[in-house]
């Protein structure tokens, strides 16, 4: 016996039996004596709206065949269908304190780590708008090498840490292929979010060739957090796999306001090194009815290539990220954090190429790079960098725009007659700014095409001690 399969457990694969009683018996089976698992080609398994997760410890094969997932009436929506988790223990780490731009930590394992820290008396992310919340604990997840090296340097100062979590690595493992339809819940429109998903915390994954169809959406629905789901892990490659985006929903925030409720195929939390390749969605991606694709928070190290998404958005931070050869939709490019940020050989839509979210601070504390990207612009205003940020709001750091920021190469379709690298991002002129951000030093900007002129800023004021070249 050289793989296990669902049918030895006495799943049917018709479409109609529950088939999830046999596909968790199968994965425990191939978990105990570490052997692959095989799908029948041809087979449809259904999966019941119970709470039930398989547990996934070696690699899976589902090439060929095809999962209905039910979502009606859950009984749990929490539960995942598919759980990926470390095979590793947890290591004791010790560490009271780290430094912004640490990049060197005591590791006493000599081993790969993945390490995720939080001081829990300290708040950050504190959100400003609709969607307003009293912040989450400073946090921050990085790998560290054999000799203590970070792979990436530290993003915050952390005066104590409450929190360490350090994980050995994982050995490889493979997700391949695999049609999956999720049959859309119909709860109530408001902050609930659904996990019915594959849910991978271990790192050394590779996600091959997975596609994830969603039928039965109605005119209300509770949000996803994602189909996969990428969490507490390192080195996960996501490739040649294709995803559908949820309907944009509506609920009341907590300033007691109306506002459309994000719903996600993918999500990425706490992650470092999470690649994306040649991947895209099965809904248009300029199609204002269905929400962005993907959100991550507390990321590290992303990369996007060759994908085609309604939308790429750091929610809570990313610490150095790449997107090359992408094609970005109507939800635009988001993003806020730390590090380099390269936006190479790209297209994006947008109200601005790049929206630093204004209900987080509109803060990049690093560099943006952009070179041979084009703007398809959607609507009246010309800014490569849209920012709103008055100073009056505590979000629990200091905000910044970007540090250096060097374009080389930029197209705007349709044209316009001044294009502005920034806006007037300040707003409230003469106001009591009680939190300023930290300005530009250098900006150059060459080869633009689709303007007749560029400015820095429509302020001359606002970014006057900026060096500016272009």
């Amino acid at each position: 016996m050289n793989c296990i399969t669902y049918e030895m457990f006495g799943a049917a694969g018709d479409g109609v039996t529950n088939d999830m009683p046999a596909i968790i018996a199968a994965h425990e089976e191939a978990n105990r004596l570490n052997l692959p698992v095989k799908t029948k080609e041809g087979a449809v398994y259904f999966i019941e709206n119970r709470a039930a997760t398989a547990v996934v410890k070696t690699c899976v094969d589902w090439t060929g065949s095809k999962f209905i997932i039910d979502d009606r009436d859950l009984e749990d929506i929490k539960k995942p269908v598919f759980s990926v988790p470390s095979c590793m223990e947890p290591v004791g780490l010790k560490l009271t304190s780290l430094t912004a731009g640490q990049d060197r930590i005591e590791n006493p394992t000599g081993m790969e780590l993945y390490v995720q820290v939080k001081n829990e008396n300290h708040m950050d992310y504190i959100r400003k708008g609709p969607n307003q919340n009293n912040g989450t604990a400073r946090q921050d997840c990085f790998v560290v090498l054999p000799d203590g090296s970070l792979t990436s340097p530290v993003s915050f100062d952390f005066e104590e840490i409450t929190y360490c979590r350090a994980v050995p690595m994982d050995t490889p493992l493979t997700l391949r292929g695999g049609e999956f339809t999720t049959i859309a819940n119909a709860a109530e429109s408001r902050y609930n979010y659904h996990a019915r998903n594959i849910e991978i915390s271990r790192s050394y994954v590779e996600a091959d060739g997975i596609s994830h169809y969603v039928t039965g959406e109605e005119d209300h629905g509770a949000p996803y957090r994602g189909f996969i789901s990428v969490t507490g892990c390192a080195h996960v490659r996501i490739h040649d796999c294709l995803f559908t985006a949820h309907k944009t929903y509506w609920t009341i925030g907590a300033a007691n306001r109306p506002v459309p409720m994000g719903s996600y195929d993918i999500n990425c939390g706490s992650a470092v090194d999470v690649k994306f390749e040649r991947c895209t969605q099965t809904t248009d991606i300029m199609d204002r009815a269905y929400w962005g694709l993907i959100g991550s928070n507390f990321c590290r190290d992303m990369v996007l290539e060759d994908c085609e998404f309604s939308r790429f958005d750091a929610h809570m931070g990313v610490a150095n990220c790449t997107i090359r050869r992408c094609r970005l939709g109507h939800q635009c490019l988001n993003a806020i954090g730390f590090g380099q940020f390269n936006i190479i050989d790209t297209e994006a839509c947008g109200y601005a190429f790049v929206n630093l979210r204004d209900d987080y601070g509109c803060t990049w504390k690093g560099d943006m790079i952009i070179r041979n990207c084009v703007w398809n612009p959607l609507g009246d205003n010309r800014y490569i960098f849209n920012a709103h940020n008055d100073g009056t709001h505590d979000f629990g750091y200091t905000c910044y725009l970007p540090k250096n920021v060097v374009i080389e190469g930029f197209t705007v379709k349709g044209g316009c007659e001044t294009l502005a690298v920034f806006n007037d991002w300040r707003g409230n002129p003469g106001g009591d700014v009680k939190y300023p951000m930290v300005k530009p030093e250098y900006v150059s900007i060459r080869d633009v095409s689709g303007a007749d002129n560029v400015v820095l800023c429509p302020d001359g004021d606002l970014l006057k001690d900026t060096e500016f070249i272009k």
